[in-house]
């Protein structure tokens, strides 16, 4: 089991990133919001969670410690594999989904792409008494923070860390903004693949 990985960052894509510890580098896969906090060249530790499979090792990646906690309860559910789980992280946070499951909020749960209400109330039945109350402040099931302009400042950092220049990344954030106009904001991760989409034309 590999809990962490410290190093610095020698790279980071819209996915995951590589973080070089003693010369080895690392592939982690992580949420927008945690690629956010990563910038090439820095120092990170990152609280890591290794999926084992006949034909692969996948090593995930988390802002802390809860985080990772939350994606390995999360996947004692039936048919909630990890990229599902690292799906629900991208939209909710660990307390938001500790809420939704608590308060039977199949509504929340299926705002996450790849969950259907089914889906949803099987997760809720399986996990109610597994992963707990909120352990912050109270925060209402929905997407992560992001809502309103907070989303800006994530999204702008994540493509200076992907190499963007602050005047390229800035104009992308506001072409998404426009596209935006007063609809309900999407996760993080669904902002940074459509500003990125507007840089690459």
């Amino acid at each position: 089991m590999i809990a962490f990985v410290s190093g610095k960052v020698a790279a980071a894509g819209p996915d995951g990133a590589v973080i070089d510890v003693h010369g080895v580098g690392m592939a982690v896969q992580c949420t927008p919001a945690t690629l956010a906090g990563l910038k090439v060249g820095e120092a990170a530790h990152v609280p890591t969670s290794l999926v084992v499979r006949e034909d692969s090792l996948t090593l995930f990646g988390f802002a802390d410690d809860d985080e990772r906690q939350i994606f390995e309860l999360l996947q004692t559910a039936s048919g909630v594999g990890p990229r599902l789980a690292l799906a629900m992280l991208a939209v909710h946070s660990p307390d938001a989904l500790r809420l939704a499951v608590a308060q039977e909020d199949v509504n929340a749960l299926t705002k996450v792409p790849g969950i259907g209400k089914k889906g949803a109330q099987r997760i809720v039945l399986e996990l109610k008494d597994r992963l707990g109350g909120p352990v912050g402040a109270p925060e209402a099931p929905g997407r992560r923070p992001g809502a309103g302009q907070a989303w800006r400042a994530q999204v702008q950092t994540g493509l200076v860390n992907l190499g963007w220049t602050v005047r390229d990344a800035d104009a992308a954030v506001d072409a998404v903004a426009a596209d935006l106009d007063g609809t309900e904001v999407p996760p993080v991760g669904e902002l940074l693949k459509a500003a990125l989409k507007k840089l690459s034309k």
